[in-house]
């Protein structure tokens, strides 16, 4: 493994590690489903417009990302 694979895998393993423990507390809002609501505002119709086009935008960016 190179040392790029090991600090993904450390971000990757920490982020599940954090998530599995804010599942796991009950607390409101400490999720990254509750938090990216919270950010985005997606109970409005402009926050749901926004979060879809950056999430489109995301999404086709990696695509291209990965596949070229």
């Amino acid at each position: 493994m190179t040392t790029p694979d090991l600090i993904w895998a450390a971000l990757l393993a920490l982020g599940a590690a954090y998530e599995l423990l804010a599942l796991a507390d009950n607390k409101g809002g400490n999720t990254l489903s509750e938090r990216v609501r919270a950010w985005f505002r997606v109970h409005t119709r402009p926050g749901r417009a926004i979060f879809a086009i950056a999430w489109t935008g995301f999404a086709t960016w990696f695509l291209v990302h990965i596949l070229a």
